[in-house]
């Protein structure tokens, strides 16, 4: 498998930030990883080998990134302001940074031009993450697989609420959408997938929620419930990738 690192100075958080690419060719999938985690967990928690099909058979590229959860939604002594603050720059980083960069490395790769969407992948705050890059920024992000989220800001604000809160809360801001809002139509031309389970540890309401205001807008994302025997961990999120990622490359 054909790996890349980089490690470069982000202008929108002032610090060096660090990736690595997996794969040569294909579509680009950015992993998100779970909460406080870094990007380095997409290998280490063995994640490559679940992909590996389509990472080396030139289908998919997948670039990992890190978060910076430890200073926004998780660090619930800190100033909520602040904190909703710095998240809307690590957002920023990813809109005016990192997508641009996907982007430029899946010409050069695969020799297309304009702008490639970039699909949105994680697991349990990692797919939080994902699915607010794909509702938040469609021009961006055309497909979305997220395991195991949490879709509403209060899990790291709690009762809390301020305009960058408020914009990284899907419950809360798919809610106040227009039916008639253009993203909508962008949205079902494009592929998401939302994925819980309903086992030990899992948290499957805000899915539920999600799921809800989708259908009364009529957002084509498809919401896969899994059972009372799936937990929130990594041997059934290996499961989820395998099952999904064929309909997602459909």
């Amino acid at each position: 498998m054909n790996t890349q690192y980089f490690r470069e100075y982000s202008p929108a958080l002032d610090r060096d930030m660090e990736l690595k690419i997996y794969g040569h060719a294909g579509r680009p999938v950015l992993f998100i990883p779970c909460q406080n985690g870094r990007f380095f967990d997409f290998e280490n928690f063995h994640m490559t080998d679940v992909w590996a099909p389509w990472i080396e058979s030139g289908q998919v590229m997948v670039f990992a990134i890190d978060t910076i959860d430890q200073e926004t939604w998780s660090n619930v002594d800190g100033d909520p302001g602040w904190r909703s603050w710095q998240h809307e720059r690590w957002m920023r980083f990813i809109f005016d940074e990192i997508a641009p960069f996907i982007q430029d490395q899946a010409r050069k790769l695969n020799g297309w031009g304009g702008n490639p969407g970039i699909i949105a992948f994680g697991c349990s705050l990692g797919a939080t993450h994902a699915a607010n890059l794909f509702f938040r920024r469609p021009d961006l992000f055309d497909g979305l697989l997220a395991l195991s989220g949490i879709y509403t800001a209060s899990y790291g604000w709690g009762g809390y609420m301020d305009e960058g809160v408020y914009l990284n809360s899907p419950v809360d801001y798919l809610a106040g959408m227009p039916n008639d809002h253009p993203f909508i139509r962008q949205y079902n031309d494009h592929r998401g997938i939302i994925v819980v389970g309903q086992g030990p540890w899992e948290v499957p309401e805000t899915t539920f929620r999600v799921k809800e205001i989708c259908e009364q807008k009529g957002i084509g994302v498809w919401f896969d419930i899994w059972g009372y025997d799936c937990r929130h961990d990594w041997d059934w999120w290996y499961k989820q990738v395998e099952y999904h990622v064929p309909h997602l490359l459909e």
